[in-house]
C-alpha cells in the first residue's frame, strides 16, 4: 500500500457519497465535484491527468455538470488547448 493509498480510499468515499446524495450524478461528475472541493483541480486538464482519463470525456462530464446549473460554473475556456477551469458554487463563493 503506497502513502497515497490513504486519501485515494478518502477520495473514492466522498465520490460515493455525493452520488448517493444525487443519484444523476455519473461517477465522473461525482469526482470533479469532490476535485474541486478539495482543491485537486480546477481545470479539465488537470482533472483528467491525475485521474487518468481522457480529457475529451472530462468536458463532456464537466459540460454536463455546468449546464445543471447548480453545482458547477465554468470560469473560463481556453480555445487553443480546449481546457475548462471550473469552480464548485455554494464553495468559497
Amino acid at each position: 500500500m503506497t502513502d497515497d493509498a490513504p486519501e485515494a480510499k478518502r477520495f473514492l468515499a466522498l465520490v460515493a457519497t455525493a452520488q448517493e446524495g444525487d443519484p444523476a450524478l455519473s461517477s465522473i461528475q461525482a469526482a470533479i465535484m469532490v476535485a474541486a472541493d478539495l482543491g485537486i483541480a480546477s481545470d479539465s486538464r488537470s482533472f483528467a491527468r491525475i485521474l487518468g482519463v481522457e480529457h475529451a470525456l472530462a468536458i463532456r462530464e464537466l459540460n454536463a455538470l455546468a449546464e445543471r446549473g447548480d453545482v458547477i460554473t465554468i470560469v473560463k475556456r481556453d480555445a487553443r488547448t480546449l481546457r475548462t477551469f471550473y469552480k464548485r458554487l455554494g464553495i468559497g463563493s
